[in-house]
């Protein structure tokens, strides 16, 4: 560690051992490399777990703070044979985390990470480096989570699509039929890595569903307004209608009317069933056979469709 351990806390030189420790506590519930991937939150958290380490000692804070050993635990130059003895192995100055053998910061990483290791009692930790041994502990991998768009159909009927992870491979997710707006597909063991034993976390995937030029849907009921001409309006028969399957024919009555609704039953998602809204559309241009036509059957066949609407009166 190099700087000032106070300042990687965050705090006064006056502070507190209970300060301290709060301290150090916050800093490794947001910027652990298990948790916080940014580069700079891992410099952070060795940081701070090295001035932790340091200054959880009241003695090696009070030698600190006399000028004797610098912020590395180590002696200061004019006491060069000390400096042999703290680099030798198993000297307790050496840099660590801050969490080997301090049972109170138990708490801390069961925050974290959620489980104990076994048979030690306290968090089996790793040593900066990744060195093995006992020092390491086994965690499960993060759970990540995604917004994942999902056009109408796949939706509707099923498929599958790909998606992009965060270390820049790629997945083949399978899209279940009748998947909704805002559902939300497990993906297991595809987050994230684990630690020692500890397996992978999952991927969440919550689908947001694109909207389909024709189709509207309602839980499993699909919507879809149907133009008909004047003439099957008039005289009736079968037209072709799409649904998510495919087309289909259409018996329409005689005399259908603009806003008739009929019904597909099973033509829906999952059994559900397709409504169909008609619509009568004019030719773009009447050309003057139809014209002449109206005008001769309007004199002897008019009728009035607005009059049951009540006025304002």
């Amino acid at each position: 560690m190099a700087g000032d351990p106070y300042a990687a806390l965050g705090v006064a030189k006056t502070a507190s051992d209970a300060d301290i420790k709060k301290a150090y506590r916050k800093i490794a519930k947001t910027d652990h490399p298990d948790l916080n991937p940014d580069p700079a939150a891992a410099d952070r958290f060795k940081a701070a777990a090295a001035a932790y380490d340091l200054l959880k000692d009241p003695e090696q804070r009070r030698r600190f703070d006399a000028g004797e050993i610098d912020e590395g635990g180590q002696e200061r130059p004019q006491h060069r044979y000390y400096r042999e003895h703290a680099e030798a192995a198993g000297n307790p100055y050496q840099q660590d985390y801050g969490f080997q053998g301090d049972p109170d910061l138990s708490s801390v990483f069961e925050d974290l990470f959620g489980h104990r290791a076994q048979g030690q009692g306290g968090y089996r930790a790793r040593r900066p480096g990744g060195g093995g041994g006992e020092a390491d502990f086994s965690m499960r991998g993060q759970d990540h989570r995604f917004q994942l768009e999902v056009d109408f159909m796949t939706a509707a009927t099923g498929g599958k699509t790909r998606i992009t992870l965060p270390d820049g491979g790629d997945l083949e997710v399978s899209i279940p039929r009748g998947a909704h707006d805002g559902q939300t597909i497990r993906l297991k063991g595809k987050g994230g890595p684990g630690y020692g034993k500890g397996g992978p976390g999952d991927a969440y995937l919550t689908l947001g569903i694109g909207q389909h030029p024709d189709f509207q849907r309602d839980g499993n009921d699909i919507f879809v307004t149907l133009p008909i001409s004047i003439d099957e309006a008039v005289l009736g028969g079968k037209v072709a209608v799409p649904t998510i399957d495919g087309t289909v024919n259409l018996t329409i009555p005689k005399g259908a009317t603009t806003g008739q609704k009929l019904r597909l039953r099973g033509r829906g998602v999952d059994g559900g069933d397709q409504q169909v809204e008609l619509k009568v559309v004019m030719p773009p241009r009447p050309d003057d056979e139809l014209t002449a036509f109206m005008e001769s059957w309007r004199k002897t066949h008019g009728y009035d469709p607005r009059a049951k609407m009540k006025t304002g009166a």
